[in-house]
């Protein structure tokens, strides 16, 4: 979270007292002023502790907190053992009655995640922390955006399908109007939605979803124009392997030579007719990959080096 945000958050937290089984209907009220549009007003932030039990996730949220676990959140869950309790709330709206849950959290899933966890293992005295905001879907997610824009721990990926969906939900297909709003270049904006219209094939060729990152699609486009299906055929065998990896069957296929395999199906790689038994040389790609056995006396490496120079680099 950026120095801005803590600001704003520890200035919202300001003589909050600490946390206790909370009175369901005893809301904690702390007042502040903020500037609104250059204009002064005083806003009334209302805080609670609540049961996380009470908050549903917003299905339009740009987490998918089903990728959450108490490995990737582990930092959290101890930061929260650290301090006691939740240091900056979440943003929630209040959910009608009869939809199973009081509250529908729009930025907070992480702390969700881990106060849920520490409930559930042996630590009953946390609650979560939650700010309750009257705000429109469009509004929710410009301020989910704002919120997870400069964290780390939300994929490229993640936020790209937020990004597409969002496009058609609240800005009519317009991306021009949607990165106004968003305060960020169109082209910047363009990288991302090219990322979430990536064929699904090759999402599944990477590791995880939260390894996929908006340099890769880049990347995958040079890919895409000059052999689609070829692409598309290897992704798919990728694929296959990578869920044998996620059901425990082998090792997961790391990114680097995800997209070196992609690329040779893109561009070709073919073995050099020079082989002999001193020294095998494979292209793929733009590399040149030499092969040669490790106790191979050192003239007879020089004299095969020397002849693939001399085949490599004909001199006039």
């Amino acid at each position: 979270m950026s120095k801005r945000h803590d600001a704003i958050f520890q200035d919202v937290l300001k003589g909050l007292a600490e946390p206790t089984a909370p009175d369901r209907g005893a809301a904690r009220f702390l007042k502040r002023q903020n500037a609104l549009s250059e204009s002064v007003q005083r806003e009334e932030k209302v805080l609670r502790w609540v049961d996380p039990a009470s908050c549903a996730m917003w299905e339009r949220h740009n987490r998918a907190y089903d990728l959450l676990t108490e490995n990737n959140c582990g930092d959290l869950i101890d930061s929260l053992k650290a301090q006691g309790r939740q240091e900056f709330p979440a943003i929630v709206r209040r959910l009608p009655p009869g939809r199973g849950a009081e509250y529908e959290v729009i930025c907070g899933a992480r702390r969700h995640f881990a106060v849920s966890w520490l409930r559930a293992n042996n630590y009953p005295q946390f609650f979560y922390l939650i700010e309750i905001r009257d705000l429109t879907d469009e509004e929710a997610f410009r301020l989910a955006d704002i919120e997870n824009r400069d964290r780390a721990d939300l994929s490229d990926y993640e936020r790209a399908c937020d990004y597409l969906q969002a496009l058609e939900f609240y800005y009519g297909g317009k991306q021009k109007a949607m990165a106004a709003r968003l305060e960020v270049s169109e082209a910047w904006l363009s990288r991302y939605l090219y990322l979430a219209r990536l064929p699904e094939m090759l999402v599944q060729a990477w590791p995880q979803i939260t390894d996929l990152r908006e340099l890769h699609a880049r990347r995958l486009r040079a890919m895409l124009a000059h052999a689609e299906d070829q692409v598309l055929i290897e992704a798919a065998a990728i694929a296959t392997e990578q869920e044998a990896a996620r059901n425990g069957r082998g090792a997961f296929i790391p990114v680097p030579k995800v997209l070196a395999r992609l690329k040779a199906a893109a561009f070709g790689s073919k073995l050099v007719e020079t082989e002999t038994a001193e020294l095998a040389i494979r292209r793929r790609g733009n590399r040149i990959r030499l092969e040669f056995s490790d106790d191979l006396p050192e003239p007879r490496l020089r004299a095969a080096l020397e002849a693939f120079l001399a085949q490599e680099f004909p001199r006039d």
